[in-house]
């Protein structure tokens, strides 16, 4: 079976993916944010998911989305966060906001890890 299958000392996609929200989270919580929830995920198919939810010291809410690469070619971490990855962060967020009887002021961030640099994109998109 090959989905099980990687190379020997190489984390697989989703320990590398877990390692950079990690990494993401601990920047973040040093910067004064409280997590909120991670791997929030809309119920049924074709939803969505969001990274990491956190609050600022202000209250605002902030969906974060963490991308991480290797290297920098293609366009890096940061421009891995399409136009179709973000309508599906935006449907999540919905969905959550959904959930509270008043929502607090919002917005959307990108952590980017390029080759092991942090670079928190604060308000990367909007919703509209």
């Amino acid at each position: 079976m090959l989905s099980n299958w990687k190379l020997p000392g190489r984390p697989t996609t989703r320990q590398a993916g877990a390692s950079a929200e990690d990494q993401a989270l601990a920047h973040l919580l040093k910067a004064g944010l409280m997590l909120v929830e991670r791997n929030y995920r809309t119920p049924g198919r074709g939803g969505g998911e969001i990274d990491l939810i956190l609050r600022e010291p202000g209250g605002t809410l902030v969906f974060v989305e963490v991308r991480a690469r290797q290297r920098t070619s293609h366009g890096g971490a940061a421009a891995s966060v399409g136009a179709v990855k973000q309508r599906r962060i935006v449907l999540a967020a919905r969905h959550y906001l959904g959930r509270l009887r008043a929502p607090p002021p919002c917005r959307f961030d990108v952590v980017a890890i390029d080759g092991g640099t942090i670079d928190w994109i604060k308000a990367a998109f909007d919703a509209g």
